[in-house]
């Protein structure tokens, strides 16, 4: 009833704000919006309302818009250009090409999902600076003021990582063809300083009302994350920067979440708590909200599962979809806990996913090729279009593999081996017989992380981004980047297309 009820309070604040907008392009009304921009927004009330309007691009739904859930947008186009995930088409006829090309490196600059990629950031930056705008107008909490910002350097940092240099501007109101495009050097250094100027402003109340919000430890887990690949953006590492603001992060309370046999939990094990419904607030430091039908959906276990398969353990028919390639499966030792996500070989009822795929597009897959994932266990409420888990945005098990990455990068390998060995024993493996190497960590990170959005990052990161596979020679050094889509640079001509496309 809580999580209900809390909802239900977000998708109010979401429409006073949307009202407000509309009521703020009435001229007639200018003594009403007198009062709404220097009055409203300067109450809680007021000010939640515009936050909640920026939140609500991050959660999202169909089409393209959103953090992760639904399908056809920055989720996918992360993820599916890594190692860990592909929805090959089926030789029934089943699935459009373009995630078996985002596998293949063959992606276009008119491709539909990196525009949808591309927009979704875009109104999201919008958004955020509609709501600052007011903020500040309206001499609002600072807090509040603060907490608006730091959404928008969640998305310029979105934009920058997955599309070098962008347009920026950080005022509505400048046409779309006349907003000037900045190097990824120059956003970076704007990311980080409205993150350093503002994150010590944000509340450090973990849970309640800041759970699924930057509040100070999801407000340093993104400046860490910027920094982990300062290298990647303006070509100059701060490993020291990011294992500080990770050290901030630990004063917070967290704690990695047990991971013990439990027979109520849907894969056997506590572990997977941590990708249910309401995740738990021990480890888990920024979540995405997910409730079915309301606040966007997570389509990720039943995408996954052959139709038949997916009616059998889940009441609806799954879409035969994602599969997670062999290499990527075999990597996992089998007494790894973090494995029992995954399903190959015979399921029952005549369900038997094969472990090798002979080709993702031409003929494409055979209906059951493809090892299969249910690390997002449907959560209720569930329909055919999806479940109610909520997602991990930003969680401590990661901020420990971040600190042994610095620490191991800046000559530390020592000090890096602890952080790797809580992650591993929690996962039921042994702690490593040595000091760990950069591989060591890099594979961790794939173990734990996988699915959540993080693996292109590390991949390009650690320099294996680009390199061939069983479905595709070793790509070139500009697909470290996406184009800038073809409708962006029809519609702004001071954009520059990134180099080799």
């Amino acid at each position: 009833m809580k999580r209900i009820l809390k909802l239900k309070k977000n998708i109010l604040l979401a429409s006073l704000a949307l009202m407000a907008m509309a009521g703020c392009t009435n001229v007639d009304e200018n003594v009403y919006d007198q009062y709404i921009e220097e009055t409203f927004y300067g109450t809680e009330e007021g000010a939640n309302a515009a936050l909640a309007a920026v939140y609500s691009q991050v959660a999202g739904n169909w089409n393209g818009v959103g953090y992760a859930g639904a399908d056809n947008g920055w989720y996918d186009l992360n993820c599916m250009t890594a190692d860990e995930q592909v929805i090959p088409h089926r030789t029934t006829g089943d699935w459009q090409l373009d995630f078996a090309r985002l596998y293949k490196h063959e992606w276009l600059p008119s491709d539909f999902i990196l525009t949808n990629t591309w927009n979704w950031l875009y109104k999201s930056i919008y958004q955020a600076n509609r709501a600052v705008g007011l903020l500040e107008n309206a001499n609002a909490d600072p807090a509040k003021i603060a907490e608006a910002k730091v959404l928008r350097a969640f998305f310029y940092y979105m934009l920058i990582d997955d599309f070098g240099s962008v347009p920026f501007y950080t005022e509505n109101g400048i046409p779309a063809d006349q907003i000037p495009q900045a190097s990824r050097t120059e956003v970076y250094d704007f990311i980080v300083s409205e993150l350093t100027e503002n994150i010590d402003l944000l509340s450090s109340t973990k849970g309640g009302e800041y759970y699924g919000r930057f509040n100070r430890w999801a407000g340093y887990a993104l400046l860490a994350k910027v920094y982990l690949n300062a290298e990647v953006y303006t070509g100059t590492a701060h490993w020291q920067d990011c294992l500080a603001a990770c050290d901030v992060i630990s004063t917070g309370g967290f704690s990695l979440h047990p991971a013990n046999t439990n027979a109520g939990s849907p894969l056997g094990n506590s572990y997977y708590e941590l990708f249910g419904d309401m995740l738990p607030e021990d480890e888990t430091i920024l979540a995405m909200f997910s409730t079915v039908d309301i606040v966007s959906r997570n389509v990720y276990a039943l995408r996954s599962l052959y139709g038949p398969h997916g009616q059998a353990l889940f009441g609806y028919s799954g879409w035969n979809g994602t599969i997670v390639p062999s290499p990527f499966y075999e990597s996992f030792a089998d007494g790894d806990i973090r494995k029992k996500q995954f399903l190959v070989g015979d399921q029952g009822g005549g369900v038997n996913y094969t472990l090798e795929v002979g080709s993702l597009d031409n003929p494409g897959a055979a209906p059951m090729a493809g090892v299969r994932d249910v690390k997002f266990y449907p959560a209720l409420p569930l329909n055919g279009g999806g479940a109610s888990n909520d997602f991990p945005i930003y969680r401590y098990a990661d901020i420990l593999l971040m600190k042994a990455e610095c620490n191991l990068r800046l000559g530390n390998a020592s000090t890096a081996k602890p952080f790797v060995d809580q992650v591993r024993q929690r996962a039921g493996m042994a702690v490593l017989a040595s000091d760990p190497s950069l591989m060591d960590i890099y594979n961790e990170r794939g173990f734990e992380l996988n699915w959540e959005a993080h693996r292109r990052q590390d991949m390009i990161r650690f320099g294996t981004f680009l390199n061939a596979n069983q479905f595709r020679a070793a790509s070139p050094d500009n697909h470290n980047v996406f184009p800038i889509p073809t409708d962006a640079l029809d519609t702004n001509p001071n954009l520059q297309q990134n180099p080799g496309y």
